[in-house]
């Protein structure tokens, strides 16, 4: 009887380590985590949603094949492990290298304005309190960029001050796809300005790795930033959340004197 109670003992205890395991490393979506306790292999898992659609990830995970802005075989290698364990390193250390407009990302003025740049306008001057409360998830008619003509259907009531908009950049995974693609949906100059005049929208948030369509790349990006009220964040991951009202929260890197950061945002329901 004792051998069996110890036996029972340390199986309920292998159990809970494997339950506590599975919760700190989420799963990806489609990942087969079921055998992990009977083989007892151990197996990160990692997810996109928590609690049944109580907080959605909405940042990309980083890897080398991810789109990089005018590349076309992807990001690459960023990450590397000069020093190991296994080489006889105390501890496993990496070393990250990537542009700070990679994936999931912010911009700060001085990203287009070398006076702002200069100033220091960097993105450790970025408002908290706009990266942070209610948002607006909405859906953009998916056959055309983001016009004055495309804001104004949307109807965006006034009080509103975060929103993220998601397009055809979601519906074609784009941002999971190597290779930088330049027909992205994105605002023009004229939705931009629509945006700023008419709207108290102060954070942007889209699908793609910019704000901007191709073809209004710098002129978006001058309306948008030029006041310093409003924050870009580009490179979401909105697919398969449900639009509606949320509460955002995106915490960038304090980088001193850098013009854009990686971010990881989430959404609460």
């Amino acid at each position: 009887m004792a051998l069996t109670t110890s036996f029972l003992l340390l199986f309920l205890t292998s159990l809970t380590l494997t339950v506590a395991a599975n919760t700190a490393y989420p799963t990806i979506p489609g990942t087969d985590n079921s055998d992990c306790a009977v083989s007892g292999e151990l197996k990160p898992v990692r997810r996109e949603i928590y609690g049944e659609g109580q907080i959605y990830d909405i940042s990309h995970r980083y890897t080398e094949d991810m789109p990089s802005w005018d590349k076309t075989e992807g990001l690459g290698q960023f990450l590397w492990l000069p020093a190991s364990i296994k080489n006889g390193s105390l501890a496993n250390n990496s070393e990250m290298k990537l542009p700070t407009h990679t994936g999931t990302h912010v911009d700060a003025p001085g990203h287009v304005f070398d006076h702002y740049f200069d100033a220091g306008f960097d993105v450790d001057t970025l408002d908290l309190r706009v990266l942070n409360g209610p948002a607006l998830l909405v859906d953009v008619p998916r056959d055309k960029n983001i016009t004055a003509v495309v804001m104004e259907s949307i109807h965006i009531p006034r009080g509103v001050r975060r929103v993220l908009f998601r397009t055809l950049n979601t519906d074609r995974k784009l941002m999971f796809k190597k290779e930088f693609d330049t027909s992205y949906v994105g605002f023009m100059k004229d939705g931009a300005k629509w945006l700023v005049e008419n709207t108290d929208i102060k954070l942007v948030g889209i699908d793609y790795l910019s704000v901007a369509a191709y073809d209004d790349l710098l002129p978006s990006h001058y309306v948008f930033l030029e006041g310093r009220e409003i924050i870009l964040v580009e490179g979401l991951k909105l697919d398969g959340v449900p639009a509606g009202i949320y509460s955002v929260h995106c915490l960038h890197l304090r980088l001193l004197g850098a013009e854009g950061s990686p971010i990881r945002c989430i959404l609460i329901k």
